[in-house]
């Protein structure tokens, strides 16, 4: 069995300003470091074979303060990066609802192509990482994205908005793949320090 652990990146000020990062490569903020550190000590008690992140900048740095509690190799894979949002990157919420109130962003990628790179990603994990405990650091919509494409339509992951540094687990088990859990925030109860 193949088990993934897939983390969304720590908060940036674009999440906390609601404006839309896609491939915008912005690092974490204060909050976003203190999720990153929340989340390694949650997962150090587990074992973990290998961390592999997206190649934006507030993965890998999520990536590398949960490797200081978590004991194994980091690998980049571009197969994890961010939804490229087209001419809506960098836009505020009410910037988007003003010029584009149904979502149809031009020169976005498409969801289709979003779920199969996802996908692709994945299978290539599996393949590489056989019967191993993999963490993931990767994005909302491209988390989002491959649980909606793995998940049974009754859990609910369509209409779920992923919480930074939130946790979902998938295993590869009996020939295919299963959403065990998603969007754990346990590890973030207390409040960030001001």
């Amino acid at each position: 069995m193949t088990a993934i652990c897939l983390v969304r990146h720590g908060e940036t000020d674009w999440n906390a300003a609601k404006r839309i990062q896609g491939r915008t490569d912005i690092p974490l903020n204060d909050t976003g470091k203190w999720q990153a550190e929340q989340t390694g000590l949650y997962l150090k008690d587990a074992h973990w074979d290998v961390v592999i992140s997206s190649p934006l900048s507030r993965a890998k740095e999520t990536a590398h303060l949960i490797l200081q509690h978590v004991h194994a190799p980091l690998v980049i894979m571009d197969d994890f990066i961010e939804r490229d949002y087209g001419d809506a990157e960098g836009m505020s919420f009410e910037e988007r609802q003003k010029l584009f109130p149904n979502k149809q962003y031009p020169n976005m990628e498409p969801l289709s192509a979003l779920q199969d790179r996802m996908l692709e990603g994945i299978e290539k994990v599996r393949a590489t990482y056989p019967d191993k405990r993999v963490l993931v650091v990767a994005h909302g919509a491209a988390i989002h994205a491959l649980l909606t494409a793995l998940a049974d339509e009754h859990m609910g992951i369509q209409d779920t908005r992923l919480v930074n540094a939130c946790l979902n687990y998938v295993e590869w088990t009996d020939g295919e793949w299963k959403v065990n859990d998603y969007n754990v925030v346990s590890h973030l109860t207390q409040s960030a320090p001001s």
